[in-house]
């Protein structure tokens, strides 16, 4: 099928499927935290308009991210068994125009962020480069999905900042809990695609490490994550109800280093999609209502 000779409503999901937009539940979701942790907890004024450009400054950025990275590893793409039948790949989508996607939804996301106030304006150019930047580094560093887990980190205290205009330690922690859940769960991810990297000469650390030692890398950083939840209630002083999504949250990280062994990925699937969103669900949610509870 070709981009020629599809209704509107297909190609809209073609869209919505090369940029993958069910993974959002990875970083809106603390996104949400950053926010209502500014109004709620902190007390600043809840407005309809800048909850609606924070969301939107959520869409452009991921979008971009995730659009570009399909336009520049289109080739790779096209080349691996696994994702093969991506859009661009497949011809759904031309590169040309998914780099078009691109140029526009980072230029949405930062005239977006001019609306919000002026450190999130200037901050924006920063947040762009890192998550447009991570699409280049599985060329030549296997710290990648630490890039990755920068660029999705941004999404709390970003969404703080976008509230406030000043920075505090618990949106910080929370960020840090998304860098290294988010570089951990990406390794676990990677796992699929050792063979493929090494003979493509791509860097990831299942390549460099392999899998046994990239699974204890990951697991490594779930305990890190784990330690900044643990802090960021300490030091927030939330109510009660923040531990149980907390445990829960460090429940479903343990649970997927379970589910994937050296030996066996077959769950790799279950583990990075269905356990990670719903993680990230469940520990927003909880942490949310710890915050009208305080």
């Amino acid at each position: 099928m070709t981009t020629a000779n599809v209704t509107f409503g297909q190609q809209v999901k073609n869209y919505l499927s090369l940029i993958k937009f069910s993974h959002t539940v990875f970083a809106l979701p603390f996104a949400m935290i950053g926010f209502c942790m500014a109004v709620v907890k902190d007390g600043y004024s809840f407005s309809w308009d800048l909850f609606v450009k924070v969301l939107l400054c959520m869409v452009f950025a991921r979008t971009s991210a995730m659009a570009f990275n399909r336009y520049l590893d289109r080739r790779f793409d096209a080349q691996n068994p696994r994702t093969a039948k991506r859009e661009i790949p497949a011809g759904v989508i031309k590169p040309q125009h998914a780099l078009l996607f691109t140029i526009i939804n980072s230029a949405l996301f930062v005239a977006t962020t001019y609306f919000i106030n002026e450190l999130c304006f200037y901050l924006s150019f920063i947040a762009l480069f890192v998550i447009l930047f991570y699409s280049y580094t599985k060329r030549f560093t296997a710290l990648c999905h630490i890039v990755l887990g920068v660029g999705l980190s941004l999404s709390p205290i970003g969404a703080y900042l976008a509230v406030t205009g000043v920075f505090k330690l618990v949106p910080v922690l929370f960020s840090l809990t998304v860098l290294t859940w988010v570089s951990g769960f990406d390794i676990i991810y990677a796992l699929q695609d050792e063979d493929f990297d090494k003979s493509q000469q791509l860097h990831s650390i299942p390549a460099a490490l392999g899998t046994a030692r990239a699974l204890m890398v990951s697991n490594i950083l779930h305990v890190f994550s784990a330690l900044f939840v643990i802090y960021a209630g300490i030091a927030g002083e939330f109510h009660f109800t923040y531990w149980i999504g907390a445990a829960v949250f460090i429940g479903l990280l343990t649970y997927q280093h379970i589910l994937v062994k050296p030996n066996d990925l077959s769950k790799v699937g279950i583990a990075f999609a269905n356990t990670n969103g719903i993680a990230s669900i469940i520990f927003a949610i909880f942490t949310i209502i710890s915050f009208f509870l305080a």
